[in-house]
């Protein structure tokens, strides 16, 4: 499986390509400050169960590190994410 994790500043999103085709996408809304707000989070339905979407979302996350933002996870996947992972706990805001 040939991967990658795109961030589209102009869409807010971020998209997981799997063999050349959008898997997976998650809004990642820049808001005041360093923050980030994720509401949203898409895997497309062919591709539920593969486990693509915490690919995507930590990926994102890690982009985000990397970038200086933390996060508001509004999305549930993605707080439910950060929450299994404990290396993500310095990013959350709220």
């Amino acid at each position: 499986m040939d991967a990658e994790i795109r961030h589209d500043a102009d869409r807010s999103t971020y998209e997981l390509v799997v063999d050349g085709e959008v898997a997976a996408h998650a809004v990642a809304r820049d808001g005041e400050g360093d923050v980030t707000v994720m509401p949203h989070t898409v895997v497309d339905p062919a591709r539920r169960g593969q486990g693509l979407g915490e690919v995507l979302v930590r990926g994102a996350l890690d982009d985000l590190r990397r970038r200086g933002r933390r996060v508001v996870p509004t999305c549930w996947f993605v707080a439910e994410v950060m929450d299994r992972h404990d290396e993500y706990a310095d990013l959350r805001v709220g």
